[in-house]
């Protein structure tokens, strides 16, 4: 067993049993009266891939810089529980108000895309980058990432990006210096040059940390713009080519909309690609009676379809594709953070360092201003 599985367990055995056995009833009841009892100190953040059973319990949904601005905002609220991962925490917690205090209530939920961005092998990468590239890089990383990678990033002149803003971002960072390193997701940085700047694929390479090496490199380095973390969502990497062909022939009328977190090949043959509000947005002004394959997480998509039942939407992926650490934040888990918080002694808070969150807002800030 390694050391990330048993510490994974002994979380879990954190977990007092009175909440494992409660019924289903029991848990909703007492939820809702956690909820009444904390009023205006509490706010509960709901990240749209979470579980229905506990989304329902969100005073905001949305996508994981949004929620944490939205936290930030309800200056009356001691608490924020973050029904989403880790780094989302992270981020609410940076752009926290004073006297504010961030819940994450299962610290298993992680991200893997996030954690393939180890700080160490980053700070090792961009020692290469500049002996070969010189002063004519500029770092970018998506938000789905830790506040160190969000700190780094800030320290040298780079920001941060959303699966919304991407384009404007790279257009921002292609002004301040000649090559883009983009990191964690290889697919959002290579989607997004191809799609929306046009850089094509010969002047990208992706840089595998592991190896220390560059890959899937199609010209000469001094032509590259850029230089992509060999990192993913584990996923939008679900989702294949084959599904949509598949989904071509059985239905020629089905439209297919995918996140751009998905493999390029996958992008460029759909219809449709973007965030997940930009889906979303797309599903609610789609007419009645309209068709949809659907490439993102799977509470999402069940979602949407229950929502829109005049339209007929299904996962492009005929296996189903949850995200699983988010899917750790259950009933008894937020039930247990809820009465922490009545009881004085708050679980699992989620506390940046000041440095790093110093850093992480510079990145996050400069965003918000391009």
């Amino acid at each position: 067993m390694s050391m990330m599985d048993t510490m994974l367990n002994y979380l879990d055995q954190d977990l007092p049993e009175v909440y494992r056995s409660m019924s289903g009833r029991e848990l909703d009841e007492r939820i809702q009266k956690a909820k009444k009892a904390l009023g205006d100190d509490l706010v509960i953040l709901g990240h749209h891939y979470q579980r229905d059973d506990v989304i329902q319990y969100a005073d905001y949904r949305g996508d994981s810089l949004q929620l944490a601005k939205t936290g930030a905002k309800q200056k009356n609220a001691k608490y924020i529980v973050f029904c989403g991962v880790h780094f989302m925490a992270e981020t609410a917690d940076t752009l926290a108000a004073p006297g504010q205090t961030v819940i994450l209530p299962d610290l298993r939920a992680g991200c893997s895309m996030a954690d393939m961005a180890d700080i160490e092998e980053v700070e090792e990468a961009w020692d290469v980058l500049q002996e070969t590239f010189q002063d004519t890089v500029i770092p970018v990383t998506y938000v789905n990432s830790t506040a160190a990678i969000k700190a780094f990033v800030g320290k040298h002149g780079g920001t941060t990006c959303t699966s919304s803003n991407a384009k404007q971002v790279l257009d921002w960072a292609f002004r301040q210096k000649k090559r883009v390193f983009f990191l964690p997701d290889q697919h959002l940085g290579r989607n997004t040059a191809y799609d929306q700047l046009g850089i094509p694929l010969e002047e990208m390479v992706v840089w595998n940390p592991k190896d220390g090496k560059f890959e899937e490199q199609r010209g000469p380095l001094d032509s590259v713009r850029m230089i992509l973390w060999k990192g993913y969502c584990s996923v939008h990497q679900k989702f294949t080519p084959e599904q949509v062909h598949r989904i071509r022939k059985r239905d020629p009328e089905m439209k297919v909309i995918v996140h751009p977190e998905c493999s390029f090949d996958v992008v460029q043959l759909a219809d449709d690609s973007g965030s997940t509000s930009y889906i979303i947005k797309v599903i609610e002004e789609a007419p009645a009676g309209s068709r949809w394959a659907i490439g993102t997480e799977v509470n999402l998509v069940q979602r949407l379809a229950q929502e829109h039942p005049d339209k007929h939407i299904e996962l492009l992926s005929t296996t189903m594709c949850p995200c699983l650490t988010m899917n750790r934040i259950d009933r008894p888990h937020l039930l247990w953070a809820l009465e922490s918080i009545l009881e004085g002694n708050p679980i699992h808070v989620i506390k940046v360092d000041e440095e790093t969150k110093h850093w992480s807002k510079v990145a996050l800030d400069r965003m918000l201003t391009v």
